[in-house]
């Protein structure tokens, strides 16, 4: 029988995440998905302090409260926004842990590197260090059940003989993440084409099965 990694190995820090649950209202996803489009949108356009919640319930032809049902604050909102596209790609299987992480960089990379992402990011941080309620919510809601959902790569990986069934994936997720986030987020690094590959490979050097 095949080593199995739990999800119990992936509690919380992604940078990249699922959508939440629903909030109130059954959700219109035509509604939902013009919210989001405006709020990107509008951080863009004229930056993450200047945008609010008005603002973007105007653009998106919706009421504020409409609004409010899915999202608590504007932060909230923004984050859904600019920074859960990397999970709509389908979970990588290039058929090598090292192809699969390669994926999963370039998905994060482009998320980084968007226009809305720098607009967005210097905002988000100062109010998600100024709010731990916030805090706990964009981790619970958001970045966990990314996590639970890439523990597949990592289990493909322990069956191909590739990793070590106890490799701290959450660490893994978080050091992926976190290179990314410091490079282009933080130092404004524009990225190279070959980021993506050179981190999966430092990275997989370092958990492969030896």
């Amino acid at each position: 029988m095949s080593e199995r990694i739990t999800k119990r190995a992936v509690p919380y820090g992604y940078l990249v995440m699922l959508p939440s649950a629903p909030r109130g209202r059954p959700r219109d996803s035509r509604a939902h998905r013009a919210i989001l489009t405006a709020a990107t949108e509008l951080v863009t356009d004229v930056g993450y302090a200047a945008a609010s919640i008005g603002a973007v319930a105007a653009r998106a032809g919706v009421g504020k409260d409409t609004v409010y049902r899915r999202w608590s604050c504007k932060a909230e909102l923004v984050y859904e926004a600019v920074f859960t596209e990397a999970e709509a790609c389908p979970v990588p299987d290039t058929g090598s842990l090292t192809g699969d992480l390669t994926a999963l960089l370039e998905a994060l990379i482009q998320e980084f590197s968007a226009p809305a992402a720098a607009a967005a990011l210097p905002g988000l941080l100062a109010d998600f260090a100024a709010n731990p309620e916030l805090q706990a919510r964009i981790r619970s809601e958001f970045l966990a059940p990314a996590k639970d959902g890439l523990v597949a790569v990592f289990e493909r990986a322990v069956q191909r003989g590739d990793t070590d069934p106890n490799v701290p994936v959450d660490l893994v997720l978080d050091t992926l993440a976190g290179a990314v986030f410091f490079h282009i987020g933080l130092v404004g690094v524009q990225p190279s084409r070959q980021l993506a590959a050179q981190l999966a490979a430092i990275v997989g050097r370092g958990i492969e099965t030896r």
